[in-house]
Parts: structure tokens; C-alpha cells; sequence
């Protein structure tokens, strides 16, 4: 317990440090920790949300920053029919990718998605080389046909008459 000598030593030590009530401590705080984890969502958002380019803008990209070679990208596209070429032992892969304005040449190595086939939507990970062929290090297969109805021709099946009750 503070004695009035004690208060009058931390007031002369202190002059401009006004008593703050317990209430006040803890808004401040409380807006010092939201705003600091605000402020931390907000920068993992911009550094992982990272939107992916078509062939054509990447083509501007290139032809406008020479420099933008061989950086890290991601590009959405879709494999070129057949232009699908696996390498024996099927770890590597080389296709073609379009957005109807720009074509280029995709090399990858591991192990493709089931989904991945000739037509189908593409978003690849990777770097452009200068020779512009895409080296990519990751692919994935976009497959929009799992999750549209179903043909005319399977809905009098029984297991589709199954689902559509349960539904």
C-alpha cells in the first residue's frame, strides 16, 4: 500500500503520467492486441493471396519488364488437345497451355492430377524461361464437370433417383 510519501515521490518522478483507471488499461490494450493481429492477417492475406495470370498477360508482362523471366508465377490456362506428351516412366509431362491469345509450352515433373487431360482448365506454378517454355512445379486441374447435373441419360438410374430423394 502506497503511503503519501510514496505517492508524492512517484508524482514528482512522474508529473505527466496521469493516474489511468484499470477500465482505460484494458481498452488500450485490448486495441493494441486486435489491431496487431488485424495488422498481421492483413499482411499473410497479401503475401499468400496471390492472384494467377493468363498467357496473355503474361506475354505483356514479359514484353514490358524483360527482367519478369524466370520469377515466380502462376498462370491459368487450358491444355492445348492434344498436346499431351508424358516421358516414359510418366514422371514428366509436356503440353501445351492457351487462353485463345497466347500459347506456351509447359514442361512439369511429379505426379499429375487424375483430372488432367487434353481441354481441360489448368492453373500452373512455376517460372517462364526465356526460351519461353514453362518450367512449373506445381499443377493443378481445375474439373467444373465433377459438379454439373447430370446427363439426361443417368437420371433414371436407381442411384440417381436415391439421391435425388434424399435431397
Amino acid at each position: 500500500m502506497l503511503t503519501v510519501d510514496d505517492e508524492l515521490l512517484s508524482r514528482r518522478a512522474f508529473p505527466y503520467i496521469p493516474f489511468v483507471k484499470p477500465r482505460t488499461k484494458f481498452i488500450i490494450g485490448g486495441v493494441l492486441v486486435i489491431g496487431t493481429a488485424g495488422y498481421l492477417a492483413a499482411s499473410a492475406i497479401r503475401d499468400t493471396g496471390v492472384y494467377y495470370l493468363t498467357p496473355g498477360e503474361l506475354s505483356a508482362k514479359t514484353k514490358s519488364d524483360p527482367t519478369f523471366y524466370e520469377t515466380g508465377v502462376k498462370v491459368g490456362a487450358r491444355v492445348v488437345n492434344g498436346s499431351i506428351v508424358r516421358e516414359p516412366g510418366g514422371r514428366q509431362v509436356a503440353f501445351k497451355m492457351t487462353d485463345g491469345a497466347q500459347t506456351y509450352n509447359v514442361v512439369y515433373r511429379g505426379i499429375t492430377p487424375d483430372t488432367f487431360t487434353d481441354g481441360v482448365d489448368v492453373v500452373v506454378e512455376g517460372r517462364l524461361g526465356r526460351d519461353n517454355t514453362f518450367r512449373a512445379t506445381t499443377l493443378l486441374a481445375k474439373c467444373a464437370s465433377r459438379y454439373e447435373n447430370a446427363p439426361e441419360k443417368y437420371k433414371q438410374t436407381p442411384g440417381y433417383k436415391q439421391a435425388e430423394q434424399r435431397a
